[in-house]
C-alpha cells in the first residue's frame, strides 16, 4: 500500500517497530520464566540481574530458545503473510487467557459478583468470536501456535507434577523430639565419629521442624556421630543485596541452626557464607570448633567440617 518513493522509509519504520516488538517479547519471556521458576512451574535455570532492579533480568537459556524459535519460524513460514494464521491464533488465545486471569484476580479481590460476570461475558464473548473466526486458520499456520503451546505446557505440567510427587515423600517432624537422642549420639564413643562438624542443608522454614529424611540420615543410615550438628536454611528476598543471618542454638554446643536471608543478586556460595558465620561465632566465643581428638586438641587444631546433601 506504500508508494514507491516511501518504501525505503517504510522498511526503516517497520524495522524499528520489529525491534520494539522483539524487546517487549524478550522482556515478557524473561519475566514469565523467572516467575515460573519461583512458582516451581519451570526447571531451575540461570537468571542474571544486570542491575539492582529485580525486574531487569536476563535468562541466557530462554534467549537461546527464542533465537532458535525465530530461525525455525523463518525456515517454516518463509513469508510473513504465511504467519497470519499462527499469529492470529496466538493473539486470540492470549486475549482469552488474560480475561480468565483478570476474572480470577477480581474474585480474589472480592469485587461484586455481578461485575465479574458482566466483565467475563462481554470480553469472553468477543474473544470467543475471534477464536472461532481464527480456527479457520488452523491448517494455515495456526497448528504451529497450538503445537508450541502444548510443548511449553507439557514441560510446566511435568515439572509441577514431579514436584508434587517429590513433596509427598518429604515429611517434616518436630526436631525437639530428637534433642536428647542427638546429644546422646554425639557423646557415644562406641559409634565411629563421622565428622567433627556435620552440616545439613534444610528446606524447613521453621526452626521447630526438620525433614524426616535428615533425621533418618543422622540416626539410621549409618549413624553419624559428630561433635556439633549444623542445620543451614536459605531464604531469597526481593531486595538485591540483602545479606543477613540468624543463629539459633537449639541444643547448646550440639545442634545449631543458621538461617540466611540473601538478596536475589547475592551469589549463594553457602560454603563461604557458612564459614564466615562460623568464624564470627568463634571470635565472639559462642562456639568452640577445636578438634575433640586429644592428639589434635592439645595443639588447638580446628576440627573437620563435612556437608551432607
Amino acid at each position: 500500500i506504500m508508494p514507491e518513493w516511501f518504501i525505503p522509509y517504510g522498511i526503516g519504520i517497520a524495522t524499528l517497530a520489529a525491534v520494539i516488538a522483539s524487546q517487549a517479547m524478550i522482556t515478557g519471556s524473561f519475566t514469565l520464566i523467572s516467575e515460573a521458576v519461583r512458582l516451581n512451574l519451570w526447571p531451575k535455570v540461570k537468571i542474571n540481574y544486570p542491575s539492582i532492579q529485580k525486574g531487569q533480568l536476563y535468562v541466557p537459556s530462554m534467549n537461546w530458545i527464542l533465537w532458535a524459535g525465530c530461525i525455525v519460524v523463518i525456515l517454516l513460514f518463509k513469508k510473513s503473510a504465511a504467519m497470519e494464521g499462527a499469529y492470529g491464533l496466538a493473539i486470540t488465545i492470549t486475549f482469552i487467557m488474560t480475561t480468565i486471569l483478570m476474572s480470577v484476580y477480581l474474585m480474589r479481590k472480592r469485587f461484586p459478583g455481578y461485575f465479574i460476570v458482566l466483565f467475563a461475558l462481554i470480553y469472553g464473548l468477543l474473544e470467543l468470536v475471534f477464536l472461532v473466526g481464527n480456527m479457520a486458520k488452523f491448517f494455515h499456520g495456526g497448528w504451529f501456535t497450538i503445537l508450541l503451546s502444548l510443548i511449553i505446557f507439557s514441560v510446566m505440567w511435568s515439572w509441577s507434577a514431579a514436584r508434587r510427587i517429590k513433596n509427598r515423600y518429604v515429611k517434616f517432624v518436630e526436631i525437639e523430639d530428637y534433642y536428647q537422642i542427638i546429644s546422646d549420639l554425639s557423646e557415644d564413643s562406641s559409634v565411629p565419629k563421622y565428622s567433627s562438624q556435620l552440616v545439613y542443608l534444610t528446606s524447613a522454614n521453621f526452626k521447630s521442624e526438620i525433614e524426616a529424611k535428615i533425621m533418618y540420615s543422622i540416626l539410621q543410615k549409618q549413624p553419624k556421630r559428630a561433635d556439633v550438628y549444623w542445620l543451614v536454611h536459605v531464604d531469597v528476598t526481593d531486595e538485591p543485596y540483602t545479606l543477613e543471618y540468624k543463629v539459633d542454638f537449639l541444643v547448646p554446643e550440639k545442634l545449631i541452626r543458621i538461617d540466611f536471608r540473601l538478596g536475589f543478586r547475592v551469589e549463594q556460595r553457602i560454603n563461604v557464607l557458612f564459614r564466615l558465620v562460623v568464624e564470627e561465632l568463634v571470635r565472639n566465643g559462642e562456639i568452640d570448633i577445636t578438634s575433640k581428638y586429644p592428639s589434635l586438641n592439645k595443639h588447638h587444631i580446628v576440627g573437620d567440617f563435612r556437608f551432607v546433601v
